[in-house]
């Protein structure tokens, strides 16, 4: 019983959370337009709209799969059902005769008679089937778990709790347009034009949600905030509520001879481990970017291929910030040896479609295999929890790394390329040529790097003038002028220059952002090199020569993410 409140407790925790995000955008305005269309401020109206909202929300993403499969509907019936209710309703603003037809149904339903020309309960349920919250271990299990496990009385107690979390914002958000347009006199005064207004705020609504346009700005989620849910939901306790929810053995820190569980794996995505072997890709349904073949892993590791498995869904706002980045792995290390696997598991029914699904490969630019896994059979044999997840494998078939969620992209890559270097295709590299004793992996961001940073305590995730640059001691760096130091990397600002001690017959350094950077030896006056840094962060190459101690000093142009130092 106390895991089950701790449960729910979380649940309505990260509802809040999720509608606060900028996921929420596409929904926004008309919520708060919703007490506006009566002229005046409508004291009942907000409230009616957000109950529509989070109960067809509830009930569809409960039901909705399961009501579609058994009576033979598309899967993207609601969707769609849901983008054409928004439109109708907008018009019924606008055409006042429309408006009367629309409201008549509900004239008898006293709860529901919040105006009579434009219902908004209505609104709300037609906002309820497209709205699409960034997913989080605990959707993710709400919708995952209704769609194999069936419904139980703890899953709709978490489903209320996480749709309850989503109304208090929406409400508030609801509220705060009901008193600043109740102030406006042109509000009151103009009732038949702030009706047309709200209606064409409504068909807005539909179109940017049914042509996708608004995901750009849905994908800036403040670094705070999705720190907050990653703290929130996923950690050991969560998880073990959830795998009890599921009907699944508790969080697997095991270890079996020298290989740790997924779990255990993902605590450290920094460095290669024995994660146990691979598991297989069973019930996909089709394949995308592969002329219909289907892949095998046993036969991936028999070419020696290294594989990156990445679980995914497309409307995920969470797994859309990771595509730049898998692209970009694709296209560097395709031909050295790396296959990527996108395992789409549908989070939503209209997910499903694989057109639809094919239609997102193309708008992402995503040309690497993706297989269908709509029944989430790829998903439980490999012990899913949400998305993004990924899964590193090396020739050999043996996993070795795990990373669940965003983020450990630079972690990511080195070990991309510290596996591709014991591959066929990349035997000129020489593990074996690496300095002796050298510098170890340095990090800039403060979730690793404070023990690295020679300039004491400074404000986190907010620009900060470091004053002049300096020379730090062995194995650590010191920053100069203005940098934004966040978990992950730090961000250049003005007069920003890095400096570094070192000891190693190479120095790289994995840069992100847009700009240039200036390196220069304190220990060789003549050495020069400009890098031009654009797109997704990628290793970079500051020196190479004759092993030796010596300090790099770097000019850093605004704009640039420095986040991690490797030497060899």
């Amino acid at each position: 019983m106390a895991g089950m409140f701790t449960l729910v407790l979380v649940g309505l925790i990260s509802g809040v959370i999720t509608a606060i995000s900028p996921c929420v955008l596409p929904v926004l305005p008309a919520i708060l337009t919703s007490s506006i269309q009566d002229g005046a401020a409508s004291r009942r109206r907000p409230l009616v709209v957000v109950a529509g909202l989070v109960l067809s929300f509830a009930v569809f993403t409960l039901l909705g799969g399961i009501l579609l499969s058994s009576l033979g509907l598309p899967d993207d019936l609601l969707r769609w059902t849901g983008i054409v209710v928004l439109a109708v309703v907008g018009l019924g603003l606008m055409i006042p005769r429309l408006g009367e037809l629309i409201q008549r149904p509900f004239e008898r339903i006293r709860p529901l008679q919040a105006d009579r020309n434009g219902n908004g309960f209505v609104m709300g349920l037609g906002l309820g089937l497209v709205f699409v919250p960034c997913a989080g271990p605990i959707l993710a299990s709400i919708t995952v778990l209704a769609a194999t496990n069936g419904v139980s009385w703890g899953l709709v107690a978490l489903t209320l709790a996480f749709s309850a979390g989503i109304a208090i914002p929406l409400l508030v958000f609801g509220l705060a347009g009901q008193s600043i347009f109740g102030r406006i006199k042109a509000v009151r005064e103009r009732l038949q034009l702030i009706r047309s207004i709200s209606g064409a705020v409504l068909i807005a609504t539909a179109l940017v949600i049914a042509t996708n346009v608004a995901e750009p700005l849905q994908r800036i989620v403040p670094g705070w905030l999705a720190g907050i849910q990653t703290t929130i939901e996923d950690n050991d306790a969560v998880r073990s509520e959830l795998d009890t929810l599921a009907g699944r053995e508790a969080v697997d820190t095991s270890v079996t001879g020298d290989a740790l569980g997924f779990d255990a794996c993902e605590d450290d995505p920094s460095v290669l481990q024995n994660c146990g072997p691979a598991r297989d890709l069973v019930g996909i349904q089709d394949w995308l970017n592969t002329d219909g073949e289907a892949l095998d892993l046993d036969e991936l590791a028999q070419e020696g291929e290294v594989v990156l498995i990445d679980f995914w869904t497309y409307s995920c706002i969470n797994c859309q910030r990771t595509f730049p980045y898998l692209t970009a792995w694709d296209e560097k290390y395709r031909d050295a040896g790396l296959t990527i696997i996108g395992v789409h598991s549908p989070e939503f029914a209209f997910e499903k479609v694989v057109d639809n699904v094919a239609d997102a490969t193309d708008r992402y630019g995503i040309e690497y295999p993706v297989a269908i896994d709509n029944d989430f059979e790829t998903w439980r044999e490999w012990d899913q929890r949400f998305w993004p997840a990924h899964y590193l494998i090396d020739s050999t078939g043996t996993v070795r790394q795990v990373h669940y969620g965003e983020g450990a992209y630079e972690q990511t890559e080195l070990l991309i390329q510290q596996l591709l270097e014991t591959t066929p295709q990349m035997v000129e590299a020489n593990p074996d040529a690496h300095t002796s004793d050298r510098t170890a992996e340095t990090y800039v961001g403060y979730a690793r790097g404070l023990g690295a940073n020679a300039n004491g305590d400074f404000p986190r995730d907010e620009p900060h003038d470091f004053g002049a640059s300096f020379t730090p001691g062995p194995g650590q760096v010191a920053l100069g002028g203005t940098w934004t130091v966040t978990s992950e990397y730090a961000e250049a600002g003005d007069d920003a220059t890095l400096d570094m001690q070192f000891y190693a017959g190479s120095a790289n350094l994995v840069l992100g952002g847009e700009g240039t950077v200036t390196v220069t030896l304190k220990g060789d006056p003549g050495y020069r090199k400009v890098i031009d840094v654009s797109g997704a962060p990628d290793l970079q190459v500051l020196w190479e020569g004759e092993p030796g101690i010596d300090v790099l000093h770097l000019e850093v142009s605004p704009g640039v993410e420095a986040y991690a130092f490797t030497f060899g």
